[in-house]
């Protein structure tokens, strides 16, 4: 029933999908917005809604895939967007965008004593690993089960299940590790003392899906530093958005390495590595023509591109204030209690549970209460792999499209641009959803 309501729901999307799929793989140019039958065609957005082919309005939470902290299309952004495109797009050349843009992620976190940028979050970590195995002559990087780092090789490498067109010798560079486990990362350490770097997200495996102990992050940079071994924070999710510093900031924690995306350039493709400036200055030119051939080589057509440096800027500029990141956490909290109350008048088995400005929704799962009355999942593969080997991540996701939701698969991220009515919306989108998906298959209850 509720498939066949989607289908003529979204009909517009249908039939897009029928001519994508005779372009691209399954239709789709992402993996994360695979969805059946099809996934929703979205043609405009502005604030904290979009509208799809058909006109619908609906509630995003997929907020540019978390790149959106002040919302679609923020007045500021799109006017320092807009005028740099009279400028020029591309200028094949340094411009002062790129000086100033570095200058206020430099002041916004200080372990970034130089920095690099790139053209997203998954070529800065490919770029900080192999400036970790240049900084100290070793080739293993170590990775925690659960934690996302991209598309490149080593980051798909090392999982329960190994991707296809990876080489062996890629897989056995990657050593995976459970996190939340200090004396399991020690033994690591200590008995491959081919280990050159550790990343991590620091607020947790899947952007924040599996949760890491505050205390845990501090004992990774005990134990990196004993060992010699580069720490890399994987800030893409986290950078801009926990705090204006960033995880690094909210966690009072100095990383070695830092990788930034999203927020950093204010919603336009991009990404960076910053850090100490030992290492980071591995990438520089001595002026030593046989030294130089053998140095850090980084390339990139759109480094540093003037559109998203004027993104970027205009949107640091706002984090610097401190105001979107206290907003977005408050909004969160309070559509994660919410969505809680939802569940529990209903007696769903499941709970939400979020950090930040991001949450999750955890359905037939159980978990773990914390004394602040937050949760905490107690499966190690994640709330998402759980409910998506039972079709639940589907199932709920069709039904909020149905109700003027878009979550981004069983979660989502707040922005500035979400208000109290959204969420209000969101939690009757979300108790009305439950009851179709009750209607159409059963829910786990308590």
């Amino acid at each position: 029933m509720q498939e066949e309501q989607y289908r003529a729901r979204f009909s517009g999307s249908a039939a897009l999908f029928g001519r994508a799929q005779r372009l691209f793989p399954s239709g789709l140019t992402h993996d994360a917005r695979y969805l059946e039958p099809f996934p929703v065609y979205a043609a405009r957005a502005a604030g904290a809604h979009k509208w799809d082919v058909d006109g619908h309005e609906l509630i995003d939470y997929w907020m540019g895939h978390g790149a959106l902290l002040l919302g679609h299309a923020h007045p500021t952004l799109v006017e320092a967007v807009t005028a740099q495109v009279a400028r020029g797009t591309h200028l094949g050349a340094n411009h002062p965008l790129e000086v100033e843009w570095a200058e206020l992620v430099q002041a916004l976190m200080p372990a970034v004593e130089r920095i690099r940028f790139t053209n997203s979050g998954t070529e800065a970590t490919q770029l900080a690993m192999r400036l970790a195995r240049a900084y100290t002559g070793r080739t293993r990087i170590v990775k925690f089960q659960g934690h996302f780092h991209g598309w490149h090789d080593t980051a798909a490498a090392g999982g329960a299940v190994r991707p296809a067109g990876i080489p062996e010798e890629v897989m056995e560079a990657a050593l995976v590790v459970p996190p939340n486990e200090p004396r399991v990362l020690e033994e690591a350490l200590r008995s491959h003392p081919d280990v050159a770097g550790v990343i991590i997200e620091p607020g947790g495996g899947a952007w924040g899906e599996l949760p890491v102990r505050a205390q845990f992050l501090h004992d990774v940079r005990d134990l990196t530093e004993r060992y010699g071994v580069v720490l890399i924070f994987d800030e893409v999710v986290t950078g801009f958005r926990m705090a204006p510093g960033g995880a690094q900031q909210y966690y009072g924690i100095r990383p070695d390495l830092v990788c930034l995306g999203k927020i950093l350039c204010g919603g336009l493709p991009g990404g960076a590595v910053g850090g100490r400036a030992e290492i980071v200055d591995l990438l520089a030119f001595t002026g030593d023509p046989a030294r130089d051939a053998r140095k850090v080589a980084h390339l990139g057509t759109f480094n540093a591109n003037p559109l998203s440096a004027a993104a970027g800027i205009a949107m640091l500029r706002q984090v610097q204030t401190g105001e979107p990141t206290r907003q977005a956490a408050q909004l969160n909290a309070r559509l994660v209690a919410a969505l809680n109350e939802v569940l529990e008048r209903r007696r769903v088995k499941g709970f939400v549970y979020g950090l930040s400005s991001w949450f999750h929704v955890a359905l037939g799962t159980e978990g773990e209460r914390q004394a602040d009355g937050s949760w905490w999942p107690l499966t190690t593969a994640g709330a998402g792999a759980e409910l998506a080997a039972q079709g639940l991540v589907q199932r709920l996701r069709r039904a909020m499209l149905l109700e003027g939701v878009d979550l981004m698969r069983n979660g989502g991220f707040l922005s500035t641009a979400h208000t109290l009515a959204d969420l209000e919306a969101t939690a009757q989108a979300f108790d009305r959803a439950l009851e179709r998906m009750r209607e159409d298959g059963g829910l786990p209850e308590r």
